[in-house]
């Protein structure tokens, strides 16, 4: 047996035979590692430029949609990818793993650089369109170009990074990304302050950052570490391969795409009260991106553990992983959000030490830590239908949380309660998408039960 086929077997049998609490927590921790590091150097961003003014602060929430974007279609191409392969893998398919490595990897590179240059041509009216105000504009300008320069290097490492988790290899795809977040961390303020170079600094940190992760994460794949291969001799020919990269990978271009749209749009409800506003809700967006990427690493160790035991039709497998997933996201989120919420103007005011910025966050902030509550059963249920390829629920259900529920709620709730609508337009959008998910999830892991008796009987699943 060659080294590569001994290798791929000893995956196969950790993935399909580990049990599930073990095995769900070891590819979640390092997830969970990572997810930490990167909203950690987003709150660094946030913190640091806070501390110039409260323009500066609200560029950061500008921008942020403009990051969202690239990640939505980097976190499409991954995770279409991903779940693919992890499938291919655990039916004992190498080769087409590598096809679609490749293909997700190559696309999201020339994808890009697309963005990246059409961003650079258009960035007044790119920031302009984000929600920025006129006396935000000019520090949005300076972040937002070296993010647009990344932007290649930005979509195709968190390719890679998904690729890495779903061929249960997290650790790998932690280093990369820690790295580049510690580097993150310490370059803000030296170019932010030491250099002198305001808001721009901070957006030449983020940029830097993403190239070291880049390299880290590519080295992995060149010196073998991988199952699959990443070649431009592998790169599809056939649409269909494409096709399925993208319709596979749609709930996440949903649930990102809408969330960098969503931003967008607070932003516009909110400049109608000010800096102060548009800083405040930025502020709350970001302290629970941080928060919620415990649930999210919690499901993202979950999702190659869904994929390969469902293309090795060990379906019990993945309902016990589903189960232990939100059981495991609630209490490590119930945890942290009461810690949140009895320290709540304590954090907003680390980010910007204003009053008129903390009364605005404040309220948000309390409705946004109870809505939180209900991450785990969201999450869970969108990973799972699209980690065992059923894109379209998972599609719906990621697009309902800040799509479907969110933007027509930021549209009207401010016209009929004023500032008030623009703070609880997301805790009411996350408790409609929870009442939504739960009759999809309840209904799938039932069927699991009978698929996985169906196999037990010595007859094909339905």
């Amino acid at each position: 047996m060659s080294e590569q086929s001994s290798a791929q077997r000893a995956q196969y049998e950790k993935m399909t035979g580990t049990p599930i609490p073990k095995l769900v927590m070891g590819l979640a921790v390092p997830t969970i590692l990572s997810m930490l590091i990167t909203s950690i150097y987003n709150l660094a961003d946030t913190f640091f430029v806070g501390q110039l003014s409260t323009s500066a602060s609200g560029a950061v929430g500008v921008v942020s949609s403009l990051m969202a974007v690239i990640q939505a279609v980097g976190f499409m191409l991954g995770h279409g990818a991903g779940s693919v392969i992890s499938r291919s893998l655990g039916s004992g398919d190498a080769h087409t793993a590598s096809r679609f490595a490749s293909t997700s990897f190559f696309t999201a590179i020339g994808v890009g650089a697309l963005l990246g240059a059409g961003g650079v041509l258009g960035l007044t009216p790119l920031m302009r369109l984000l929600g920025s105000t006129e006396t935000i504009l000019p520090h949005a300008r300076a972040y937002a170009f070296y993010i647009l320069l990344a932007a290649p290097f930005m979509m195709s490492s968190l390719v890679m990074n998904n690729i890495l988790r779903y061929e249960g290899k997290a650790s790998f795809a932690m280093v990369g990304l820690v790295t580049g977040g510690v580097l993150n961390m310490v370059l803000d303020p030296v170019f932010i302050f030491g250099f002198g170079m305001g808001t721009g600094g901070a957006g030449l940190a983020t940029g830097l950052s993403q190239v070291v992760s880049f390299g880290i994460l590519l080295s992995m794949y060149l010196r073998g570490k991988t199952v699959s291969r990443l070649s431009i001799r592998f790169y599809t020919r056939r649409a269909r391969d494409l096709g399925t990269i993208l319709t596979t990978g749609m709930p996440s271009f949903g649930r990102q795409g809408l969330a960098s749209f969503a931003s967008m749009m607070l932003n516009v409800a909110a400049r109608s009260y000010g800096d102060a506003a548009v800083a405040a809700m930025s502020i709350v967006s970001r302290i629970f991106q941080f928060l919620m990427s415990v649930a999210l690493g919690v499901g993202q160790g979950f999702q190659p553990v869904a994929s390969y035991n469902y293309g090795a039709r060990k379906f019990h497998r993945v309902r016990a992983a589903c189960i232990f997933t939100m059981q495991a996201s609630f209490v490590l989120l119930t945890a942290l959000l009461v810690v949140s919420f009895l320290n709540g103007e304590a954090l907003v005011r680390l980010f910007r030490d204003d009053d008129a910025v903390t009364a605005i966050a404040l309220p948000a902030f309390r409705w946004q830590c109870a809505a939180t509550l209900l991450q785990p059963v969201m999450t869970c249920s969108n990973m799972l239908f699209q980690s065992v390829g059923k894109a379209g629920r998972a599609t719906l259900l990621a697009c309902c949380r800040q799509g479907i529920f969110f933007i027509p709620l930021v549209l009207v709730l401010p016209q009929v309660w004023g500032l008030a609508g623009v703070q609880y337009s997301q805790p009411i959008a996350d408790a409609l998408s929870f009442l939504v998910a739960v009759p999809f999830l309840w209904q799938f892991l039932n069927e699991l039960d009978r698929m996985e008796a169906r196999v037990q009987a010595g007859e094909e699943p339905e």
